[in-house]
This record gives structure tokens, sequence and C-alpha cells, in this order.
């Protein structure tokens, strides 16, 4: 349960910011801004399927073999250092991406599709809940 709220909390957060920078695309040129959103979920579906379906299965796995699971073992170590990265490159990119228009464009669409991506993945746990019913 812990695994897919974070994986919901992150979506939504991507999807709070990537929509935030698609509306400042479209105030300069609303093209790009259908671009960087078809683009956002195209990828992020796509990157569902084949990568983030995959972690998803892995990590239920991983914690259903646990012997006596901790509420702090529902990811790995080295995913919570990742996922910090990953929260500092992103608050990096949003910032560059006030100051150049292809940036802008890029972050949009790469905000939207990791959001789609882990939306789409929490059917992971929801049908790996099903199993355990």
């Amino acid at each position: 349960m812990l695994a897919a709220l974070t994986w919901a909390l992150g979506g939504l957060a991507l999807f709070a910011k990537g929509s935030q920078l698609t509306m400042i695309l479209g105030r300069a040129d609303p093209a790009w801004a259908v671009l960087a959103v078809a683009t956002g979920i195209g990828v992020g579906a796509l990157k569902a399927r084949f990568v983030f379906f995959r972690f998803c299965r892995r990590n239920l796995d991983r914690i259903a073999a646990l012997e006596a699971p901790r509420i702090w073992q529902f990811f790995r170590p080295q995913f919570f250092a990742a996922l910090a990265l990953m929260i500092a490159a992103g608050a990096i990119l949003s910032k560059l991406a006030l100051y150049s228009f292809a940036t802008l464009v890029f972050v949009a669409a790469l905000d939207l599709s990791l959001a789609t991506a882990l939306f789409s993945s929490l059917l992971a746990f929801r049908s790996r809940a099903g199993q355990h019913e």
C-alpha cells in the first residue's frame, strides 16, 4: 500500500507540475503545448507498459518474499536515494525551463510522461492486490 501511495503521490505532483508548465507553454504557443501533452501521454503509456509495470511487479514480489516485512522496506534503500536525486533533478529542470522555450517543451512533456506512467502503473498494484483477495 505504501509503494502504491508513493507512486500515486509522485504522479499527482508531476501532473501538477507538468500541467503548470504546459499552461505557461500554452500562453506562448498553444500548438507546442498540445504537442507536449500528446507526447507526454504517449511516451508515458509506453513507459508504463514496458518499464514501470515490470518494476512494480518485481517490487511487489520482493515485498511478498520478505519473511517479516518492516514498514520502511516497501522500496529498497537504493530507490529512496534515486528518488531524492530525481526530485532534485526535476526541480533544477523546472527552473531551467523558465529560461528556454525548448527546455520548457521538454520538461512539460517529461513531467506529463512520468505522471502518466506512474498513474498507469498503479494498475500493477491493483492487479496484484486482486490476486491476494
